[in-house]
């Protein structure tokens, strides 16, 4: 079944050019169930990746545009009243779609990135005093703006914790960008992208991902890691109960796609910086940049003894 999410990667590869690591780590995100934050600079090929991983998925895709007037109900749906029916109808949104694009969500005010709380993290969505589940399954894919550019809000760490990696693309290598200026439009090539997996085997993917073995010496080690987070005096607040359940779920997905059917301490170190650097944030200043943060973990991880 893991072929398949290979194939995948190596069709996105394709578009997204030189980011086989990002392109692996945003894969791995996907199959443990979790929402992935792209974080960086304009330009980078940031949406491309969210439409060349919904394609290649066979998922059913939305894009919601993320601007300072966004209103919550442009997200989630909103009722209008019916004449012929004398009552009102609840008209869904944009995040009744198995994947959801969240271009700049960094953008938008934090009432409207509220919107998205409880369907991230419920895989619902409340309106009108009445619950709608939403599609399985369901992805958010965010795409954030560096936080010192004109225009945007910086994103809470409630928000922040709902996602369970965050990646940053980067420039691309010289041999990369060549590839890139000399060959086919991306957008030309997302429109000719075919199916890699269907969302069938996607599920069956992420259920495989359960018979992946942790034994308690791999739970010790993931403990002693969130566990330093809290008493390094690195951070301002340690990994929360959620980041390590993220933490392992990433390391078994990350096993599975290494072939194997247990999880050693080098997955757990290979998920380590996406899965918890945007959740930490540096107890002295250093800049405030997710660098610092990302830093900061691989000292961490450096100092606890696998």
């Amino acid at each position: 079944m893991f072929s398949k999410v290979h194939a995948v990667a190596r069709q996105v590869g394709q578009i997204v050019v030189g980011k086989d690591l990002q392109i692996r780590q945003s894969l791995v995100c996907l199959l443990a169930g979790g929402h992935l934050l792209i974080e960086d600079v304009p330009g980078v090929g940031k949406t491309t990746l969210a439409h060349a991983l919904a394609i290649s998925l066979g998922l059913k895709f939305n894009r919601v545009q993320f601007t300072s007037d966004l209103l919550p109900a442009d997200v989630i749906g909103i009722s209008i009243f019916d004449r012929e029916k004398q009552g009102f109808a609840f008209h869904p949104g944009p995040v009744f779609t198995q994947v959801l694009l969240a271009d700049e969500i960094n953008r938008a005010t934090p009432k409207t990135q509220s919107a998205l709380l409880e369907a991230m993290e419920e895989r619902q969505v409340s309106a009108d005093g009445v619950t709608r589940d939403l599609p399985e399954p369901f992805f958010v894919i965010a795409t954030q703006n560096p936080t010192h550019q004109i225009g945007t809000f910086q994103l809470p760490e409630s928000q922040l914790d709902r996602f369970l990696m965050c990646l940053s693309l980067g420039y691309p290598d010289a041999a990369a960008e060549r590839a890139l200026l000399m060959g086919e439009d991306r957008r030309t090539m997302l429109k000719n992208l075919g199916t890699a997996m269907d969302p069938s085997e996607l599920s069956a993917a992420r259920a495989e991902l359960r018979q992946v073995h942790t034994s308690p010496a791999l739970i010790d080690y993931v403990q002693a890691l969130v566990q330093a987070s809290r008493q390094s005096g690195l951070f301002a607040e340690g990994l929360s109960p959620r980041a390590a359940i993220a933490l392992l779920q990433a390391a078994r997905a990350w096993a599975a796609l290494e072939g194997r059917n247990h999880v050693i301490p080098e997955d757990v170190q290979a998920v380590m910086v996406p899965v918890t650097a945007h959740r930490l944030r540096p107890l002295k200043s250093t800049g405030g940049t997710a660098q610092s943060s990302r830093d900061l973990v691989l000292q961490l991880v450096k100092s606890v003894g696998v």
